[in-house]
């Protein structure tokens, strides 16, 4: 579907690639500068709202810039025009609640890289949409950067056909260890019970086994998740038959807390982990916060991550089915 929506501009910013003809983010700003309200932000999306689902999906990803969006309550506005189920979080990351549909995005260390990821992506039920808006823009760093799934797919099969084969037919297993308590100091320092918002070990075994994981609890009041098998890629209804690398292979291979390997137990070469991870950051797609910005991501489509950054830096964000 062609871009024809007279209540928005299109516009541009610092870092967008032209993707198979599509360019990522596709930028709405206002049409004219008296229009530059939330409230005209809110009618516009609410008189365009298939429209704007359909250019979701055909760009992965929407920035709306120079819209006066100041708070969580406006944020909190915006995602409830687009009328789509909530859908709580569930992980390792450390995260408070806000308002409403609203909480903070990871509050890990600024100084630390949270690697590219599908939100939720071990998890049997994931997000359709990612929300963020930036509150405060970093002086120096914290881009959200973001990524082209099939992207990765594509040059992994053409440099390792066999392994992506083979690795589509066993499946992947991730071992997560969350800890006791929530551990701020840590981008993955979330306490399981907070995870699975009970204190009660049992009730956290029955709420993983729903959510497709095996638990292992730990002398030191840990619980030590086990996944799998889980997909290396899917393809998902209305995305061009496109095989997303949908899969957190690189982000949990080898880390203190996690790992990853084939279903089977079989080890994943060093040297293919680590072109993968060249591979990802070369097809990421980077810009700079703008105070106010508002960028939804196509789940389905998108890995996204956070660069290190200087404070202050607030990103608040909403998951949707």
């Amino acid at each position: 579907m062609e871009y024809n929506c007279k209540e928005f501009k299109v516009g541009k910013c610092e870092g967008e690639k032209l993707v198979d003809g599509e360019t990522l983010p596709l930028v709405l700003t206002p049409p004219e500068p008296s229009k530059n309200g939330i409230e005209s932000l809110l009618v516009a999306l609410k008189n365009n709202k298939e429209w704007f689902e359909e250019m979701l999906v055909k760009n992965s990803a929407v920035l709306f810039r120079g819209f006066d969006v100041k708070n969580a309550v406006d944020f909190n506005d915006i995602v409830e025009t687009c009328d789509w189920e909530d859908i709580r979080y569930v992980g390792p990351a450390p995260r408070t609640h806000i308002h409403k549909r609203i909480w903070t995005a990871n509050e890990g260390p600024l100084s630390e890289f949270i690697y590219y990821h599908h939100e939720m992506v071990l998890i049997k039920e994931f997000p359709k949409a990612v929300i963020l808006f930036c509150e405060v823009p970093p002086p120096e760093g914290g881009e959200t950067p973001f990524v082209p799934s099939f992207k990765v797919t594509e040059r992994m099969m053409e440099e390792f056909p066999e392994f992506v084969e083979e690795v589509e037919a066993k499946g992947l297993k991730y071992t997560f260890t969350a800890l006791s308590n929530d551990n701020t100091t840590s981008m993955r320092g979330r306490g399981w019970q907070d995870a699975f918002a009970t204190q009660d070990q049992e009730e956290a075994e029955r709420r993983a086994r729903a959510l497709g994981m095996d638990v292992e609890w730990l002398e030191n009041g840990g619980v030590k998740t086990i996944l799998g098998p889980r997909a290396l890629t899917k393809v998902f209804e209305g995305r061009k038959g496109r095989r997303m690398w949908f899969n957190t292979m690189v982000g949990m291979h080898g880390k203190e807390l996690s790992s990853a390997m084939m279903a089977d137990g079989t080890e994943i070469p060093e040297n293919i982990v680590k072109r993968c991870e060249e591979i990802i950051e070369d097809e990421s797609i980077q810009f700079k916060w703008e105070k106010g910005d508002v960028l939804f991501l196509d789940n389905y489509a998108t890995l996204h991550g956070r660069r290190p950054s200087l404070a202050p830096r607030r990103v608040l964000v909403a998951t949707c089915k």
